[in-house]
């Protein structure tokens, strides 16, 4: 079995979320979640587990194809459902105000840390997985007080941040590179010895998911839930704007790289001979293995944090938000069909947990061998994941209304109850 470092992993934000309350019977199923919303969530599991077990791109073909398509893009789409979730949380269509308000964010708060306690459990279990969970625990946190924003000063604050912060972290990784003051942080930072990580230096600028610049997916994620999706032409404008923003973002990036002078030689170099080619939209360029040259600001590459590579992400993850939105209301006997996919996305966090589980007890339990990954010998282990998920999933929420690790966040988040 091999692990793979996480490209991709989901642990949403999303996780332990509760799904919105129905607010309209064509919008939601009878559990009073919107399926949609679900539906995109288990679709984005199954591009974590591409990430993590499934064959490596290098297999080429459809295959291959999908497996690179899920690398960055299935992250993000989790990340811009948190933002969607939290907006659930703290009141849809309408902010709650008063002591409402201070109760919603106070379970925000419980969940977030909650899930950054999880992440650094998981983290401990030494697998090769870039656990996501105490990322998205800061992430909460950091875009909580936004809340009360309406879509179109939410879609503001997610434009400039993916303009900006992008910028602010090359920075200031450049001057982590040329000197030793995060090195001095570290040493003095209680999380990091408590995590055995380098803590909030690796949360915020060095680690797979910064939060400096994960911060406009669910601020993006914010504003979509903020919009009445039952309105006519709405999706459809959803759809727009993903597809414009994924055509600026990877466009943009195929085109700064041929017109800048010795932009592709420079990446390449940087990346030790990475395949600088693709560096508009694939991971197969690598990462930088010295000084990060001005140039990789182009490339969009998934995780290379910059700005073409969040508004790309953003844009895809919005489309497929659309997209899951208009099946599970026009298209009643697919949505039906999907429903096991839709059960998946209802109990994330505990598929998420269970698959790290898995991982550890294949590789430090169990022992198993690894299985090559530029083959084709891998997409079995990643069906099992699949159908695994699936079957616990659809057994599951037969009998419970929320999964095991979603109901012990919702029992945690009862202490905001006693909040005045």
């Amino acid at each position: 079995m091999t692990r793979h470092a996480s490209s991709a992993v989901p642990a949403g934000a999303s996780y332990g979320v509760e799904a919105e309350p129905r607010q309209a019977a064509a919008e939601a199923s009878s559990k009073g979640r919107l399926v949609g919303i679900d539906l995109a969530r288990g679709l984005a599991v199954f591009g974590m587990y591409a990430a993590h077990v499934g064959p490596d791109v290098s297999v080429g073909g459809t295959v291959g194809f999908l497996m690179e398509a899920t690398r960055g893009r299935s992250s993000a789409l989790f990340a811009v459902l948190a933002g969607f979730s939290l907006v659930i949380i703290t009141g849809r269509p309408r902010p709650r105000v008063g002591r409402a308000g201070r109760q919603a964010v106070a379970r925000v708060v419980i969940r977030a840390l909650l899930l950054m306690v999880l992440g650094y459990v998981l983290t401990a279990l030494g697998t090769d997985i870039d656990v996501i969970l105490s990322f998205y625990g800061l992430l909460f946190l950091a875009v909580v007080p936004l809340y009360r924003l309406r879509a179109a000063a939410l879609a503001a604050v997610a434009a400039a941040g993916a303009l900006i912060l992008p910028q602010v972290l090359f920075a200031i990784r450049r001057s982590i590179e040329a000197g030793n003051w995060a090195d001095v942080v570290v040493a003095h930072d209680p999380l990091a010895r408590v995590s055995g990580t380098d803590g909030c230096v690796e949360l915020l600028f060095t680690g797979e998911y910064p939060v400096l610049t994960w911060i406009p997916f669910l601020v993006a994620g914010m504003a979509v839930a903020r919009l009445d999706l039952g309105r006519p032409g709405i999706r459809c404008r959803l759809a727009l704007t993903g597809a414009s923003l994924a055509v600026v973002g990877y466009g943009g990036s195929w085109l700064a790289l041929r017109l800048v002078p010795h932009a592709l030689s420079a990446v390449s170099a940087a990346t030790d001979g990475g395949s600088a080619s693709s560096a508009w939209w694939s991971d197969t360029v690598g990462d930088p293995t010295r000084r990060t040259p001005a140039v990789w600001l182009l490339v969009a590459a998934p995780h290379s944090q910059t700005t073409f590579s969040v508004l790309g992400n953003t844009g895809v993850a919005v489309l497929v938000v659309a997209a899951c939105l208009t099946v599970a209301e026009r298209l009643p006997r697919l949505t039906r069909t999907a429903t096991p996919v839709a059960a998946v996305g209802t109990m994330a966090l505990t598929v998420y947990v269970l698959h790290i589980v898995a991982l550890w007890c294949f590789t430090e339990v169990w022992h198993v061998p690894a299985v090559e990954s530029d083959t084709m010998s891998e997409l079995p282990v990643l069906l099992g994941f699949i159908a695994a998920a699936v079957l616990v999933a659809v057994v599951w929420t037969r009998f419970f209304r929320r999964g095991p690790f979603e109901h012990l966040l919702h029992l945690a988040t009862r202490l905001a109850r006693h909040i005045t």
